[in-house]
């Protein structure tokens, strides 16, 4: 058995012929998802025994053919991504069940999730459960993996916790790409493509030697088109596609022993997104209407209205220097890495044509990684994989909410004021709160900005990590990881409430108008006779008796209490040790079958927001989130306390996965089946979600997950294969009381859904000896009537969690491609054929309780390719 790995491995420097590798894959299986999938620039030749390819990944940190990789991983061909027409990360999950990608907000915000277990990326200080990793570089962001993605090699999908074999952020798995290395023969490859909606793509690859000792490579893409959804009344197209990369590759090989890649890569997005329509208009959309304000109501028309373009700017550069040493026995990687994400938006928040609100957020990410790993390769039954990893990286975020020119006439009908009043700028309610309050008129959010924020934060970890294998009888392979992180963040916020109404807690001023101006503080309130306190509170928060209290649902965004200060550090310190032990056992040449346990890790995040309160142990606000009437706490006793300030969450403790997984690889002519079953848990699993006005990062006590993955190949005759992957997941809250929707234990878990399904037809006509081939591939995606979450805060706590919006995917892709022997090659593609239509996600609308919003799914697109290899 005889195979070439290009990547974490080494490889002859001649005689490869690119041409060669691509006729000799053309009849080579191309899955889905964990199925058999060649290495695209890798040569495959037969086992003995099976007749089947052998395909070569690096899910282990070692190079393994697919068969013997004694763990759940999906791998995706850069053939299949070309004739899937694969873009990016967010389009991998239709050919990876066990993968769900979710867009969120801007161009930049997304989430990655595996096995049902994933964080939202719309916080720069919650870590990824899903690490992601390009070419051995940990990407911390998402909006540093959504570029797209020239001259890939292949993609793997590690399913659950990698702690033993990746240094970062992998408590529910990883995604790696991998892309080609330069070669030492002359080559590469141009693509145009155009589609509906104008939709342009140019890649180009170029690769060739500079000596006997040092190869180049040069690729880069350009991706434009007109927006899908329409802006009406700012007659603007919007989620269009305007996004360039480049990247740059030297490889210098020195000698048989030595191989140093060196890779610099640029990439930008400047794109008007994200189309958000509206599922429910609650009552506040009367006032909307009444002042000449519109939104459209039917979900899949694709029309928006807002009152200003939305901008996504992201810039996403660094480069790596990646040092492969061989001795034979012993072999060492380096792999040093810097790079800067920087990532401004601004978008209309209330989502209407009125002027309400706007949101600018600009955001910096700065970071350095350094791995190196030993890795043995003896005769004997002992081997080991020895490795550490350093981070370092640091945040800078700063954001502002503008009020916009109509957002106090808003506010002002929905308080009870009449129409009429407002538009002829008669005197209303706010206009006698600030002469009772002694504001200036016309002040009551009316300033330029309703917040400001500042927030910065610096996170330094490393970590020790490593495997041992042994092999006491042949075929039988004992295996035990394991895996140290020591992890410390120090972080700063501070934020400037500018609007006054919200510096106002009416409970107090009505004890403190009660008494005459006598109690005014805890402590003054704290003196006064049982009795006497409970009279006041009790008044104080009637609303027959305080009839300020209903205004209390105005007041979004009160004063914030900055940190680090004298009660809390602004830091986090973690360190876990976490394992892994497995049997792998090679039953028969097509048959292999493994059992694992192992653990997994991820450190504290943190709420970058505006929504980061105290924890309940430092501060508990009093009845009506009075200070007054507030117990004591070590905020309150330090003076601290803030008016209408109240206790939530700064940060989210760790996550510690726990794995129990069998496997079942077989392998035969004509054949491959793989099987995983799995238990799966996270305890404190990290939840992050959206509740109208901001976000919330709490820790489930536990979280699981029971299910199986099953991918098989089946090549009934030559030139034709038949690909079926499936996941089936069924999660439970096992403990979470302190969710925003209230005591979730026992429930099941929304947003995963229960059978999630991607299976492929390829068939490739070769056209007698000339070696032109006609290849023709329908894939299809399915996944299951599920719920999208499971409430939301606002809207589904008024009804009692009874009216829960659900989602179910079909998606069916296509594509033919004819393929000459003089590299010229024309094709036609679609995706999402038959115009599926389903709801992303959903949240409560900006301050317009009982109004849900949503992302609606992307409508049918198609086109035609030219490609030519040389």
């Amino acid at each position: 058995m005889k195979s070439t790995v290009l990547n974490g491995a080494f490889a002859p420097r001649k005689g490869l012929s690119r041409l060669g590798l691509l006729a000799g894959a053309a009849g080579i299986a191309l899955t889905p998802g964990a199925a058999l999938a060649q290495d695209a620039d890798a040569t495959a030749d037969a086992e003995p025994d099976t007749g089947a390819p052998v395909i070569i990944v690096t899910a282990t940190k070692r190079a393994q053919s697919l068969q013997e990789t004694p763990i759940s991983v999906s791998v995706t061909t850069g053939e299949v991504l070309e004739q899937a027409q694969i873009r990016d990360v967010l389009d991998l999950q239709t050919v990876t069940p066990s993968l769900r990608v979710s867009q969120l907000q801007t161009s930049s915000a997304s989430t990655f999730i595996i096995r049902g277990f994933g964080n939202g990326d719309n916080n720069f200080g919650i870590e990824p459960s899903v690490g992601v990793f390009i070419d051995g570089v940990f990407r911390s962001r998402s909006a540093a993996a959504l570029s797209d993605l020239p001259n890939v090699e292949r993609i793997e999908v590690l399913n659950g916790p990698q702690s033993t074999l990746f240094g970062k952020n992998a408590s529910a798995g990883v995604i790696s790409v991998v892309t080609r290395e330069p070669q030492f023969e002359f080559g590469g490859a141009v693509e145009a493509s155009y589609g509906n909606f104008n939709a342009i793509v140019v890649k180009a690859d170029v690769t060739g030697p500079i000596s006997d000792s040092i190869a180049f490579s040069l690729d880069g893409s350009y991706n434009t088109r007109d927006g899908y959804a329409n802006i009406v009344n700012l007659d603007t197209e919007q989620n269009n596609r305007d996004r360039w990369s480049a990247r740059g590759q030297l490889l210098f090989e020195p000698s048989d022993s030595l191989k140093i890649r060196a890779i610099a890569d640029y990439s930008r997005i400047d794109e008007i997104c994200c189309q958000v329509s509206t599922l429910v208009a609650g009552p506040t959309a009367g006032a909307i209407f009444a002042l000449g304000g519109a939104l459209d109501t039917d979900f899949f028309s694709y029309n928006a209205f807002l009152n200003q373009v939305p901008i996504n700017e992201v810039e996403n550069y660094g480069g790596s220097v990646q040092i492969d040493w061989n001795s034979g026995p012993i072999s060492v990687t380096s792999i040093t890495s810097y790079r800067e994400l920087e990532n401004l938006f601004i978008s209309d928040i209330d989502y209407t044509s009125l002027d309400v609100a706007n949101e600018t957020r600009d955001q910096a990410v700065s970071t350095f990684t350094q791995e190196i790993r030993i890795t043995s390769d003896f005769d004997g039954p002992l081997n080991f994989l020895l490795g550490g990893f350093y981070f370092d990286e640091s945040i800078e975020q700063t954001s502002q909410i503008e009020n916009g020119t109509q957002i106090r006439d808003f506010f002002e009908i929905l308080a009870g004021a009449n129409p009429v009043d407002v538009i002829t700028g008669a005197p209303t309610l706010f206009n006698g709160l600030e002469a009772s309050f002694g504001f200036p008129q016309e002040s009551i959010f009316a300033t330029p900005l309703l917040t400001a924020e500042q927030f910065s934060m610096d996170n330094k970890s490393w970590s020790i990590f490593g495997t041992v294998d042994f092999e006491p009888v042949d075929g039988l392979v004992l295996t035990g990881g394991f895996n140290y992180t020591d992890d410390k963040k120090d972080f700063a916020l501070a934020q400037q409430s500018f609007d006054p109404l919200a510096q106002v807690n009416f409970v107090d001023v009505f004890i403190a108008g009660a008494t005459g101006g006598t109690v005014t503080t805890a402590a003054q309130f704290a003196a006064l006779p049982a009795a006497n306190q409970a009279a006041l509170i009790g008044a104080a928060t009637d609303p027959t008796v305080n009839p300020l209290l209903g205004l209390a649902a105005f007041q979004f965004q009160p004063p914030f209490l900055t940190i680090p200060n004298a009660v809390e550090d602004g830091r986090t310190r973690d360190d876990k040790f976490t394992y892994l032990l497995r049997a792998a056992y090679q039953v028969s040449p097509s048959i292999n079958v493994y059992g694992s346990y192992s653990t997994g890790f991820k450190a504290s995040s943190v709420n970058l927001s505006r929504d980061s309160r105290p924890a309940n142990t430092d501060f508990l606000a009093g009845p009506g989130g009075s200070t007054i009437a507030a117990p004591a706490s070590n905020i309150l006793n330090a003076g601290l306390a803030l008016p209408n300030l109240v206790s939530g969450s700064r940060f989210a403790g760790p996550e510690e996965a726990e794995v129990y997984e069998i496997g079942f690889k077989g392998q035969w002519d004509g054949l491959s089946v793989n099987v995983a079953l799995f238990d799966q848990s996270i305890q404190g699993f990290q939840s992050f979600a959206f509740t109208g006005t901001g976000f919330a990062l709490r820790n489930a006590g536990k979280q699981s997950v029971k299910g199986f993955e099953l991918d098989s190949t089946i090549t009934p005759t030559d030139g034709l294969v038949f690909t079926f992957a499936m996941t089936y997941l069924d999660p439970l809250f096992d403990d979470f009381p302190g969710s925003v929707l209230g005591d979730l234990t026992g429930v099941t878990p929304a947003g995963i859904p229960e059978i999630a399904i991607a299976t492929s037809a390829t068939y490739t006509h070769e056209f007698g000896a000339s070696g032109n081939r006609l290849i023709t591939r329908v894939d299809y995606n399915h996944e299951s009537n599920s719920d999208i979450n499971n409430g939301l805060p606002t809207f589904n706590a008024a009804l009692g969690n009874t009216n829960i919006f659900r989602r179910e995917v079909n998606l069916v892709n296509a594509s033919m491609t004819l393929a000459l022997d003089n590299g010229i090659e024309v094709g036609l593609w679609g995706r999402n054929l038959f115009n599926d239509q389903y709801i992303l996600t959903v949240f409560d609308g900006v301050a317009q309780a009982g109004t849900v919003s949503g992302y609606p799914s992307a409508p049918r697109t198609y086109g035609g390719v030219v490609r030519f290899k040389f």
